[in-house]
């Protein structure tokens, strides 16, 4: 019976999460240093997804300064927005951010409110 070795201790190996899912939706992970196949793709994927997540993003500031969008439309863009935000959080928690992270203290006392608008 073969044995399958462990990594060295110079080694490092990590599971990190995939951006994909599998057929049944539940999380798909590799275990390695980062550098092999699977890793490559998963990065340029990542990529990708927070370049198009960018762009949606000016998109939604285009309309929402038209006056006249209609409901359908804020509708399709916010199932866009909340898609794109899914990514990002599961590229932020690939990369290894907690996924419970909070704001440093104070931050949220200067945002500015954008809504209602003024």
């Amino acid at each position: 019976m073969s044995q399958v070795p462990f990594p060295d201790r110079d080694h490092r190996t990590a599971l990190r999460l995939l951006p994909w899912s599998s057929d049944d939706g539940k999380p798909c992970f590799v275990l390695g240093d980062g550098n092999g196949p699977v890793s490559r793709i998963a990065d340029e994927i990542e990529c990708v997804q927070l370049a198009m997540a960018q762009q949606l993003l000016g998109h939604a500031r285009e309309l929402l300064e038209c006056p006249r969008v209609s409901v359908g439309e804020l509708r399709f863009l916010g199932r866009r927005l909340s898609e794109a935000l899914t990514d990002a959080l599961r590229v932020a928690e690939s990369r290894g951010l907690p996924s419970n992270a909070h704001a440093p203290q104070g931050a949220l006392r200067q945002t500015k409110t954008m809504y209602p608008p003024q």
